[in-house]
């Protein structure tokens, strides 16, 4: 099984992309295992960001990396608060205080107008100067609603509606939400990606030793 580290401190990222990956022979550990420093997340951009967090976990590690950066777009809001959803309501906000001021901002905005959406980029990286990143795009439909429904998940998941399951990202069981979520297409992807760059790296070994022994 190989070890990759999780750049996040977000606890709850680390549970969902441990259970995520738990079938894939992928043991995840989180940065903190490390002391790995949090660091400035300067990208303006889900992929810039999530490559500066992939890089700076890797270079203090030693190991290959997995960086999400993820958010939330809503329309009426221009796309806030995008790349800023985890300190929407400041630096040291909480996820209540996020989602509160999200459902303050959206007050007046009429059900047929409140259309969002999550995205998520996970970024792989096999070492800090690896050139060429695995990058994967998840994106989740949905609205806001006008009030907080459901205890599971974290973030804007309570005030995140699915219209087709009647309710929140929050009132979804685990593994479904695992299924249709941002982050889970993100990471099917990924897994999809790993799998074909592990075949192509086996089969440059096999032909070189196939060379070595002629």
């Amino acid at each position: 099984m190989s070890t990759v580290v999780l750049a996040t401190g977000n606890q709850g990222k680390v549970k969902e992309l441990s259970a995520l990956l738990a079938n894939h022979n992928i043991n995840i550990v989180p940065q903190s295992n490390f002391d790995v420093s949090e660091v400035a997340e300067t990208g303006t951009t889900f992929v810039e960001n999530a490559i500066i967090k992939a890089r700076h976990a890797a270079k203090i590690t030693g190991l290959p990396a997995i960086a999400d950066d993820s958010g939330l777009e809503v329309d009426a809001l221009d796309g806030a608060p995008g790349v800023y959803s985890a300190r929407y309501a400041g630096e040291n906000a909480s996820d209540d205080d996020n989602t509160n001021k999200l459902l303050s901002a959206l007050k007046n905005i009429p059900e047929t107008q409140r259309s969002a959406r999550f995205h998520c980029v996970l970024v792989y990286m096999r070492h800090e100067n690896d050139p060429t990143p695995i990058i994967c795009h998840g994106v989740w439909q949905g609205s806001i609603c006008f009030e907080k429904q459901g205890e599971q998940g974290f973030g804007y998941d309570p005030v995140f509606w699915q219209a087709e399951r009647k309710m929140t990202s929050a009132q979804l069981p685990r593994d479904l939400k695992n299924q249709l979520s941002h982050r889970g297409q993100a990471l099917a992807l990924l897994v999809e990606k790993l799998a074909v760059q592990e075949l192509a790296v086996k089969k440059l070994n096999t032909s070189s030793t196939n060379t070595l022994d002629k």
